[in-house]
């Protein structure tokens, strides 16, 4: 990203920090209701520094998140990107799992919940299958549509040229699909980063998570803990995206 790109994207959200810091200071906006920046910043050093249950420091509210968001997100990849190749290869398997799935997917994660206690308890498991199913449709849905929107006339010329089925996966199909999967991967992310907080409904036996820290803040009545806690997933799911379109640029280089 060029100096140019880099100060066009960060210049909009610095004025709208400072015109939020100055509707604070001028009464506008309650601080009891929506604590300023400044108000925000200082919570976060709290957090970092004592904790919250005390003793219970942010790096390892992070780091228990991270776990859980990284249990459901390689689950969800490693089922939903060979699924979707194979129900995009093969009509008769697509047309016998579409039905299931479009009946899954509209369910939220959240509606798991009770059952995810029931089946799993309360810990790691039951968290990361919450997580699971919020990142698996879009990995899923997003492979299908990368497979079936190969071109067949490319597939067509490769038998013509005498490539096996092997040859035609690995050369043609999954090169073609690749962009497509990792859009999936980018989306799927980021919704197992948003069903977060949810996952951790389901309680944890640990005492450490992000979505606990918030859920404790809102006991004690502290709105800039829970903001604090909110921008911190806010930017941990940011730098997350930025690390798949990472290898997203790397793996597509053949297209520059």
């Amino acid at each position: 990203m060029t100096a140019r790109r880099m100060k066009r994207s960060f210049l909009f959200p610095v004025g709208l920090l400072i015109l939020w810091q100055l509707c604070s200071v001028l009464g506008i906006l309650p601080r009891s209701v929506i604590p300023s920046p400044v108000h925000i910043i200082a919570a976060l050093y709290e957090l970092l520094a004592e904790g919250l249950p005390r003793g219970s420091t942010l790096n390892m509210h992070c780091l228990y998140s991270l776990l859980r968001v990284a249990c459901g997100f390689m689950l969800a990849a490693s089922v939903g990107v060979p699924l979707g190749i194979l129900c995009g290869w093969s009509r008769t398997v697509r047309d016998m799992l579409t039905p299931i799935i479009e009946t899954l997917r509209p369910i939220p994660p959240l509606a798991w919940i009770p059952l995810a206690i029931l089946w799993f308890g309360i810990g790691l498991t039951s968290a990361t299958f919450i997580i699971f199913l919020g990142c698996f449709f879009p990995i899923l849905l997003n492979t299908i549509s990368g497979v079936v929107s190969v071109e067949p006339i490319l597939i067509n010329a490769a038998r013509t040229l005498g490539a096996s089925d092997r040859q035609i996966f690995l050369h043609v199909l999954l090169p073609g699909a690749t962009p497509a999967i990792y859009t999936g991967l980018r989306i799927g992310l980021g919704i197992g980063w948003m069903t977060l907080v949810a996952a951790e409904f389901t309680g944890v036996k640990s005492g450490y998570g992000l979505g606990y820290m918030i859920m404790t803040a809102r006991d004690i009545q502290r709105p800039d803990l829970v903001l604090a806690g909110m921008a911190v997933i806010g930017l941990t799911g940011f730098l997350l995206d930025c690390i798949v379109r990472l290898f997203e640029a790397r793996a597509l280089r053949w297209r520059s």
